[in-house]
């Protein structure tokens, strides 16, 4: 392959929605060339993985049809292509990864057998051959003992082992082109840094064509050659990665750039009031529940000795990387899971260990939004039901508790008549907000934030931010605030909490704890943030730390 080829190219494509007849794409023009990172950015909705399963040939039959244009790969064009030939030049001449791998996995086959289909679908090789190869991919993807993992099934993977078996399926027959779609968003810092930089050395190594797809722009900044700017259907700008982030054209270009969140914490003042959780000496252990001769019947440490207060309109951040115990924590404190240990004293009352019953009327102090807000809402029930679920049972009569959801809707910005609507017809961000407005109807003391906006554009995740921040300090609720992100959390919170295997390694003032770090782990998590190298807001690079001198820069 030679590097600077075009190995795929989109001409004026346009993309219809068969229902309503409406265009979700229209007329999209770019190129990706071999050895190549092209970035397509934009929110929600501006028609960024509609462009992907275009090229694919995977758009949904039935609900979307490409009406005009081409997508051109290797000389081919996609768009005219048989069913057939199409299913040939999947993995052979063009891979995807997808955002999130545990539905790009069947979850009854072992991760081997899932990868060893790709070449018993496209080569002719025996069985003994396809398990060499297919062990020989898991290793240069970094899997840890490809030989046990050949054997697991996904459940049994982490999020970022999983990523990496899905990047070994879509690169196995090693194809000119591979596309991206969000594949590190749900990751934390350090994976997402593993996987960016096994992408890059993977393309250095074969010269791939790579199309990557994400709202991220701190990733931008890391790995794009060029960058697409998508609204609404529409290209809105392109160029190379430094012109366009130091000199954007269109004002919304500039408007998601800005809105990246800063690595630099601002001043807060102390927050000095009443402590409304107070959790002590808080563990919690697993028994592995395999037989013995398969190595079953030990403890597994989730969590263990972790102490953590919350004061009257704080907001403390739990940082760390995944199987840290951040998530086992918040099940803890929200009581959602029964510590093996410890204390959690919510109100006057220590929670930890009571029934069912005896918790019941304590549910109402402490509240949890979850990260994927889709999943969060029953898809068969309006709005309106899931809202006064809580309050139901409680005690409050339903004509009170769907006034009291009506005005919760407009708290979190939105119309009363969306109690009468559906899930599905809500944005992601939209619905982030219908689940914060669940939570915060029943006016709890404390709220548990479990990755509530990892999953959203940068754009939208402003919005939630600014909306958690604004309703802190206008009911005084305290707030635990669980993420990955730390430029998230550097501008939320007053206090961190960063977790590694279990335990809390460093505790402190949010800006102490971000600009002197005391634990080498805290260092390597602010070390592996993206973007470190670009002052967003100001469109320019660090002073002292140019894009050309960066740990991770396009080539």
């Amino acid at each position: 392959m030679t590097r600077g080829e075009t190995i795929l190219d989109i001409r004026n494509l346009t993309v219809r929605a068969i229902r309503g007849g409406r265009d979700v794409v229209e007329n999209v023009s770019f190129t990706v060339a071999a050895g190549e990172t092209v970035c397509v950015v934009g929110e929600s909705g501006s028609g960024k993985s509609v462009t992907a399963m275009s090229v694919m040939g995977l758009l949904a039959p039935g609900s979307l049809k490409v009406t005009g244009g081409s997508v051109v790969l290797d000389g081919e064009t996609v768009t005219t292509l048989s069913a057939k030939r199409l299913q040939a030049l999947r993995a052979t001449h063009m891979g995807m990864v997808f955002q999130e791998p545990m539905t790009a996995l069947n979850p009854v086959q072992t991760v081997g057998r899932q990868v060893d289909e790709v070449l018993r679908l496209h080569r002719r090789m025996d069985r003994a051959a396809r398990r060499a190869a297919v062990l020989e991919m898991f290793a240069s993807v970094q899997l840890p003992d490809p030989q046990r993992l050949y054997n697991a099934f996904p459940h049994q993977l982490s999020g970022g082992q999983r990523q990496r078996v899905v990047i070994a399926m879509a690169l196995i027959l090693k194809p000119r082109l591979l596309i991206a779609d969000e594949p590190t968003t749900a990751l934390d810092v350090t994976t997402q840094r593993q996987v960016l930089d096994l992408i890059r050395e993977l393309q250095d190594k074969h010269g791939t064509a790579v199309l990557f797809i994400t709202h991220d722009f701190g990733v931008v900044a890391d790995i794009a050659d060029r960058i697409v700017v998508m609204n609404h259907g529409k290209l809105v700008e392109t160029g190379a990665r430094d012109q366009m982030l130091t000199a954007p054209v269109a004002d919304y270009t500039r408007r998601l750039i800005s809105a990246v969140p800063s690595l630099k914490a601002p001043g807060r003042a102390i927050v000095d009031g009443p402590i409304v959780l107070d959790a002590r000496d808080v563990g919690r252990r697993y028994t592995d529940r395999k037989p013995r001769w398969l190595g079953g019947g030990r403890d597994i440490v989730a969590a263990e000795h972790i102490d953590i207060d919350l004061k009257r309109g704080e907001i403390v951040g739990v940082v760390g990387e995944s199987g840290s115990g951040k998530s086992t924590l918040a099940r803890c404190l929200v009581r959602l899971i029964t510590p093996s240990s410890g204390s959690i004293v919510l109100g006057g009352t220590d929670i930890a260990q009571l029934s069912p019953a005896a918790m019941r009327p304590h549910r109402k102090r402490v509240q949890i939004v979850f990260q994927d807000p889709y999943r969060s809402l029953n898809p068969r029930r309006r709005i309106g039901e899931s809202l006064i679920e809580g309050l139901r049972n409680q005690g409050v009569d339903r004509a009170t508790a769907m006034r009291q959801a009506g005005d919760m809707l407009a708290e979190v910005g939105l119309d009363r008549d969306a109690l009468d609507r559906y899930p599905h017809q809500f944005s992601g961000g939209q619905r982030q907000r219908i689940c914060l407005a669940r939570a915060l109807v029943l006016e709890p003391d404390v709220l548990i934030a479990d990755e509530a906006v990892s999953a959203l554009d940068v754009s939208i995740q402003a919005q939630v931010l600014t909306l958690i921040d604004t309703i802190r300090a206008r009911t005084g609720i305290g707030i635990v605030f669980i993420t990955h992100d730390l430029r998230v959390a550097a501008q939320l919170c007053d206090r961190l909490l960063v977790m590694k295997t279990g335990r809390v390694v460093e505790h402190g003032a949010t800006a102490q704890v971000l600009e002197a770090p005391a634990h080498e782990y805290t260092r390597s998590l602010i070390a592996a943030a993206p973007g470190q190298h670009w002052d967003f807001q100001h469109f320019r690079p660090i002073a002292g730390m140019s894009p050309a001198t960066a740990p991770s820069t396009p080539r």
